[in-house]
């Protein structure tokens, strides 16, 4: 019996521990990055400026998993549509750093507003949010409704809530739900990477930037944390007071997204009759570095830089 109870007990302790082997997000670990680091209210954020000093300001906001590398393959294109693009990492991803806690839309809101406080970046943003980046940019365009000239949406989460299964165990359930997470999560989520290894990108060495985030201590409950907070929320009156409020919306869906099904386009059009909707064939959740030139195809057709 106690055998049982010690191969229990180990079986528990694992998942634990090599949790708290994992690297730590730290100054150390911060030396390989390009860009700038400022001390927000949660802790340390991570940013990039690309393209000239002055000029009409788009933000990119990446997703659960992939942090702002996601954009290296867009950054230049957008540049030379005249826009001054800043990139930076949410907390729990890249080189910002991983604070426990909630991760609701407060959170993430509330990152980007005091980040764009300390840049002085003022009103007329252009907002491009990607999964569960078009999330945080529908929650920042909501609390922020003069500051957002017009809001770009790359398969964004948001359209609806995931029910049963075993993530939704995961997220419902508290600690078991933890253990399964840092147990299973990182098996998941390197298969998934794995499987897409051989799809064209516009992101050079992007699926070993990928593996490399599951290396990060904080980096798993942070995933947790989006999936109980802002990826659980229902976004419905947030896209229906932006259509209300008349800000340009475009949405761009993968015709084989299997993360963010292309279903979700009618629960958008729902919300907001007037967003525009464009689907690319063929592609799946990783658009945005699988597609990235269609993608910019459709950006530069329809955005309309504000006068500055």
């Amino acid at each position: 019996m106690i055998w049982l109870l010690l191969v229990l007990a180990l079986i528990i302790a694992t998942p634990l521990v090599i949790e708290q082997r994992r690297r730590v997000m730290n100054d150390t670990a911060r030396g390989s990055a390009t860009g700038s680091f400022v001390e927000l209210s949660q802790g340390v954020t991570h940013f990039e400026w690309h393209g000239p000093a002055r000029g009409p300001v788009l933000v990119c906001v990446h997703g659960l998993t992939t942090p702002s590398f996601v954009w290296r393959g867009m950054t230049r294109a957008l540049v030379l549509m005249g826009y001054r693009v800043l990139t930076y990492d949410l907390y729990g991803r890249g080189f910002s750093s991983k604070p426990k806690g909630p991760q609701d839309r407060a959170f993430f809101v509330n990152q980007l507003a005091e980040l764009l406080a300390h840049e002085g970046v003022g009103d007329d943003l252009t907002l491009v949010g990607y999964s569960m980046g078009g999330a945080i940019s529908t929650c920042f365009t909501q609390a922020y409704p003069d500051r957002v000239h017009q809001l770009v949406l790359l398969a964004p989460a948001g359209m609806r809530i995931p029910d049963g299964g075993i993530i939704g165990f995961i997220r419902d359930t508290p600690l078991i739900g933890d253990w399964l997470a840092l147990a299973l999560y990182p098996r998941q989520l390197k298969r998934g990477i794995l499987a897409e290894q051989n799809l064209p990108t516009s992101v050079p060495r992007i699926t070993d930037l990928q593996l490399r985030e599951l290396e990060v201590k904080g980096f798993v409950p942070a995933v947790l944390a989006s999936l109980r907070g802002i990826l659980n929320e229902n976004l419905a009156p947030d896209h229906k007071a932006i259509a209300a409020r008349g800000t340009p919306v475009l949405a761009i869906w993968g015709g084989t997204d299997a993360v963010i099904h292309p279903s979700s386009i009618g629960t958008l059009a729902e919300w907001n009759r007037d967003a525009r909707h464009e689907l690319i064939d063929g592609a799946g959740h990783g658009l945005t570095y699988t597609h990235t030139n269609d993608v910019l195809r459709l950006m530069r057709s329809w955005l309309k830089p504000p006068t500055v």
